[in-house]
């Protein structure tokens, strides 16, 4: 019988971030892990750019860094089945999207069900696919807006940015922001929220030891 004074602990969940770009949102990951206010570990960073900053990133900080791009001619289907084997090889808790850009098909989420993660840079609704702080911009510019925001989800099928919630936040658009002071105060939204929905998610989520 557990002593009902123990302590509980829980070992880090284990994450892979697929990640297309600069890699912020993982360095975001990766501090929050290192400074103890995320209780896990990124234990790998795939990419399907070769040159994706998320790589560096990667390999700056000792974790494994592994490029999958497609081949010419290559199904989606058969494209993702191959990502989702080197995913899989990670034995990942959790697969967090962190700026990838392509959209997953079956091939791949059906191995990780409710273990996809996306973080997209507007509110629950609003804005799917790409450029969406651009386009927010834009409509506030527009007269048609003045309040963007992040949201993390899970992504349980094909749908674009449109999976059950985990977390939102708004971020409001000032009368006089440019594109870049808009994006650089949703980015600082993005990597908030996702930390946070994280460490909640693995709090919840991942056994004890």
């Amino acid at each position: 019988m557990q002593d009902p004074g123990a302590t509980i602990t829980r070992r880090p969940a284990r994450l892979v971030v697929l990640a297309s770009g600069n890699g912020s949102n993982l360095q975001a990951l990766v501090d929050a892990a290192g400074r103890g206010s995320l209780p896990a570990q990124v234990v790998a960073v795939v990419s399907d750019q070769a040159a994706a900053g998320a790589l560096t990133r990667a390999g700056a900080a000792g974790i494994p860094a592994c490029h999958v791009g497609r081949h010419d001619g290559e199904a989606r289907a058969d494209y993702d089945a191959r990502l989702a084997d080197v995913v899989a090889g990670f034995g990942p808790d959790f697969v967090v999207l962190a700026g990838w850009m392509r959209i997953l098909t079956m091939s791949f989420l059906g191995w990780f069900p409710n273990r996809v993660v996306n973080l997209h840079p507007a509110l629950p609704g609003e804005l799917p696919g790409t450029r969406a702080i651009e386009r927010a911009w834009q409509e506030a510019l527009a007269g048609e807006r003045s309040t963007t925001g992040v949201m993390v989800h899970l992504v349980p099928d094909e749908g674009i940015d449109d999976g059950p919630v985990l977390a939102s936040r708004p971020v409001p658009i000032h009368p006089d922001d440019t594109l870049e002071t808009l994006s650089t105060r949703v980015h600082r939204a993005e990597h908030e929220l996702l930390v946070d929905t994280l460490a909640t998610l693995c709090r919840q989520e991942v056994p004890q030891r």
